[in-house]
């Protein structure tokens, strides 16, 4: 089949440097150098960094521009289901044709020498944007900001940054403070940078980087307000209150994610956006995995007709927070099973922790062909040491099956802790 083409192009682009991550820009300048700098000849580019709502804040960007009638390329990670999710060219997931020529090219230009998987297949996005006509690109950060292999747009057309919290502290830093050094490394001199909430330590290192690099600042709480009402979202930006519709992603942080990407569309140079496209782009965007109910497939099947199953990737201690907010306002009426799977690079204990005063229980499973998975029996333990009820279970249908035993009457279950596990779930409940 032809799918596997690229499936094997893919698999054989890991191997070309002993780590998954290594961050330098060294690598990626040499290998885009060889290939005529594709990153110089993208339409305007708009750089997004953070730790938790990239994703969510690009989709509904795309959303809102492509509602406005602009051709929209778009550069996310990781995937779901499907690599080719990652690099959508004027509103289309590439085609699988076009994805085996342009990693051909990269691999042929790389000439075997060492590289990331990430640099190799970023390499890979820049030059199909180049290539394929668009009115703008909207590029994910992948780690960190300084050293990601994204960071080598020379003059985007805006920069901005979700919330910054704890997370990769084994590449990024321990601290707040050192994190966010990395995340405001994507600021660039006289672009405008959109920020949205940060705690202070945050907020300090933003102002001294967009203070030192004479780049307009745009900060939430300052440059602009968001806030949910009765009647929906309520933003304030550029001396107008706008009320837009509640956005179709549900989550009270996802408030603030519609908000902030409304206030980007607002702050690009040259581009057209109204209240209407806002409104449109809030009301039909599509983001998976993220607070996403499964309405049918194995796991929704294994359950009782009275049970709802949710699907969240949310993988750190804020994500943890953010879903402990959501159940506490929304799902307090029911019981609420979690089935949870992680990968090592996260803080199992901070998430479960987070969770244990809304969580009835915990199955915990090891995500499945996923090398750098927790062992369910090591999540297990760390739930239990926070005070959650927790069990091993051997993947997501069993644990369903499972909480199906064992409990009765209407409950929901979240399948969370992780993009990949989200991923495999996903996989099966399209």
């Amino acid at each position: 089949m032809a799918k596997a083409k690229s499936d094997t192009t893919l698999e054989r682009l890991l191997s070309l440097h002993p780590k998954l991550v290594d961050l330098s820009l060294g690598r990626m300048e040499r290998l885009l150098a060889a290939l005529g700098n594709p990153e110089r000849a993208l339409p305007p580019v708009v750089h997004v960094t953070g730790t938790n709502g990239k994703g969510s804040t690009l989709a509904f960007l795309r959303a809102i521009l492509e509602a406005a009638g602009y051709r929209v390329h778009v550069y996310t990670s990781p995937h779901l289901v499907d690599f080719h999710e990652r690099i959508r060219l004027a509103g289309d997931v590439i085609s699988e044709e076009y994805l085996q020529d342009v990693l051909a090219e990269c691999e042929t230009a790389n000439d075997g020498l060492p590289i990331t998987f990430f640099e190799i297949t970023t390499a890979a996005a820049f030059i199909a944007f180049s290539r394929i006509p668009a009115d703008i690109v909207l590029l994910e950060n992948g780690l960190g900001g300084r050293l990601d292999a994204t960071n080598v747009v020379p003059k985007p057309a805006l920069t901005a940054i979700t919330p910054v919290s704890l997370d990769h502290q084994q590449f990024l830093g321990d601290t707040l403070a050192e994190i966010a050094t990395e995340k405001a490394g994507i600021i660039k001199p006289g672009v405008p940078c959109v920020v949205g909430p940060q705690r202070s330590e945050v907020m300090d290192v933003i102002v001294g980087h967009t203070d030192a690099k004479q780049a307009p600042l745009v900060e939430c709480g300052v440059n602009w307000r968001a806030h949910e009402d009765a009647q929906g979202l309520v933003l304030e930006h550029l001396g107008e209150t706008m009320t837009l519709p509640r956005p179709a992603l549900p989550g009270a942080h996802q408030i603030m994610n519609a908000a902030q990407a409304a206030v980007m569309a607002r702050s690009l140079d040259g581009f057209n956006v109204s209240q209407a496209h806002i409104a449109s782009g809030l009301e039909n965007v599509e983001w998976p995995a993220r607070m996403q109910r499964l309405r049918h497939g194995p796991i929704v099947d294994a359950l009782p007709d009275d049970c709802e199953v949710w699907l969240d990737g949310g993988h750190n201690i804020a994500a943890g927070q953010i879903i402990a907010e959501h159940a506490r306002e929304n799902w307090m009426d029911q019981p609420l099973y979690l089935v949870t799977g992680m990968i090592n690079s996260k803080e199992p204990q901070g998430y479960f922790r987070a969770l244990s005063d809304v969580a009835a229980s915990v199955h915990c499973v090891t995500i499945p062909d996923e090398a750098a998975a927790v062992p369910a029996t090591e999540l297990c333990d760390m739930a239990s040491s926070v005070g959650l009820k927790a069990a091993v279970s051997d993947d997501a249908l069993s644990a369903a099956q499972e909480i199906a035993k064992s409990y009765s009457g209407a409950s929901r279950v979240l399948i969370c802790g992780s993009l990949y596990f989200a991923g495999k779930v996903l996989k099966d409940h399209h």
